[in-house]
């Protein structure tokens, strides 16, 4: 299994030299084996995936934690879906209030996008998820509504042995009265507990997270904890709060880090980094 980042952003795109270590796209990560390609999340980052993705690819299965526009807005600029060639699979979380087609469908059409889903050389197959299991060629997936505004999925993935966990939005105060001392009611810790390399949204340091409560994110501090308390083998904090530069991201870990002994690697997720298992 390898896996690519192609964007580690959170909630919108900020390119510029001073973000140049971390990344400015917002969330993408490809996931291969073979000729099996899941992508996670359709952030603006999908679109350089499709830039350089290998054209012997002919079926690719995106599967979307949520439709907040950081995670779909690169949907639209993805090269494979005007291939009539190449057929995609659109995943993402099921609503009581309106199906997953219809809510893709507002993203195609006037005046957010001029393309309509319709309009499509062929249309992707959709398939809504909750509390799911299933499988993807050699991979198996969980899904898992998790606390986000909105309805909202984590996914874990295992191949043989190995297991990915990706919660990009995700906001832990939020899930559980007792976190970090509670498993059993935390959310996302079945997605996560033991995984060999967790995905997981860290987006503001403490005090930006006490100004923003309710958002649906986590601070760094506690998704450190949340790493601890799931036992995993390496963490990877994801979803950058677009105003956040390299500088301050670093110390950011930093001051989280210094000085503690944790047993598991953590690291803040750059755009770019390849990781095979």
């Amino acid at each position: 299994m390898k896996v690519k980042v192609w964007g580690c952003r959170g909630s919108l795109p900020a390119p510029g030299p001073e973000n140049i270590s971390y990344g400015g796209n917002t969330s993408c990560l490809e996931i291969r084996d073979g000729d099996t390609l899941l992508v996670l999340d359709a952030g603006s980052g999908i679109q350089r995936l499709g830039r350089f993705l290998d054209k012997k690819v002919k079926v690719i299965h995106i599967l979307l934690t949520h439709l907040h526009i950081d995670h779909t807005m690169g949907l639209g600029f993805f090269a494979p879906l005007y291939n009539p060639d190449v057929e995609v699979h659109l995943y993402g979380p099921s609503s009581s209030s309106e199906s997953l087609l219809n809510r893709i469908r507002k993203y195609f059409s006037a005046p957010l996008f001029p393309v309509r889903l319709a309009d499509l050389p062929n249309h992707p197959v959709i398939h809504e998820l909750d509390q799911s299991e299933f499988e993807i060629g050699p991979f198996r997936i969980k899904s898992e509504f998790i606390c986000h505004p909105g309805p909202t999925l984590g996914y874990r993935i295992q191949h043989g042995a190995n297991v990915l966990a990706y919660m990009p939005d995700h906001e832990l105060q939020l899930g559980s009265a007792n976190f970090p001392l509670d498993p059993e009611w935390t959310s996302g810790f079945e997605i996560a507990v033991k995984a060999d390399l967790l995905f997981h949204d860290g987006a503001y340091s403490f005090s930006q997270y006490e100004q923003k409560v309710g958002w649906g994110h986590s601070a760094v501090r506690d998704t450190i904890q949340f790493a601890q308390l799931c036992q995993v083998k390496k963490l990877s904090i994801f979803h950058h709060e677009p105003t956040n530069t390299d500088e301050q991201l670093d110390e950011i870990l930093r001051r989280n880090v210094e000085g503690k002994t944790f047993g598991f690697e953590i690291e803040m997720c750059k755009e770019g980094s390849v990781y095979e298992f």
